[in-house]
């Protein structure tokens, strides 16, 4: 009962997390609240990728509803024995932990790209990304910020943004890591016992 608890806990847990994943992914459509960039796309090509939408966000809001309903005692009843079906249920836990892993783990790679490339912005030179060669040393450097003209403060929208996306993605990965190892020890381990019906022998 307290593992159910748990699994549980953790699952509900990855549902506001992918909420707000949708929502910082959006956000970086409307650098100063305007959409006319995104319309004539002067925006991040790894905004495009839409990895707080779709993967950290929807993906993950379908694992989280498929995990909470694999956690529900009600659906042991896939084999004749419960031992079986408990088993059953957790290791397609366990599979759907897997992928979480993958769809946050992605929005993390790209997010994390996303600010070390930095902003696609209108400079001196015309609409460029101005600080693509520095490895993120701009990141530290707010002087060099002004080289950005247009949108205002993109650089500030794009490290905040992307900065709270991996923080959230990276918050998933270890949600879905910690269930992995719970649901893995339950099967290695043999938390499920083997249950013998009277009658059998």
């Amino acid at each position: 009962m307290g593992s159910w608890k748990c699994g549980s806990c953790l699952s509900s847990l990855l549902i506001p997390l992918a909420l707000w994943s949708i929502t910082v992914n959006i956000l970086l459509y409307f650098p100063n609240g305007q959409a006319s960039y995104a319309s004539s796309n002067k925006l991040s090509n790894y905004v495009w990728y839409f990895e707080g939408i779709c993967f950290s966000g929807i993906m993950m809001l379908i694992v989280a509803a498929i995990l909470l309903v694999l956690e529900n005692d009600n659906n042991y009843k896939c084999c004749q024995s419960e031992n079986c079906s408990k088993k059953y249920m957790t290791l397609l836990s366990m599979i759907f932990s897997a992928l979480g892993i993958a769809f946050s783990g992605y929005c993390l790679v790209i997010s994390v790209l996303g600010l070390l490339q930095g902003p696609y912005c209108r400079t001196p030179d015309g609409w460029e990304y101005a600080f693509e060669g520095t490895a993120g040393r701009f990141l530290t450097d707010s002087s060099v910020w002004i080289q950005c003209l247009e949108p205002a403060h993109v650089v500030e929208w794009n490290i905040i943004l992307f900065s709270i996306l991996i923080a959230l993605s990276a918050l998933q990965v270890i949600v879905c890591l910690i269930r992995v190892v719970i649901q893995l020890s339950k099967i290695l381990c043999g938390t499920y016992s083997v249950i013998i019906q009277p009658g059998i022998i």
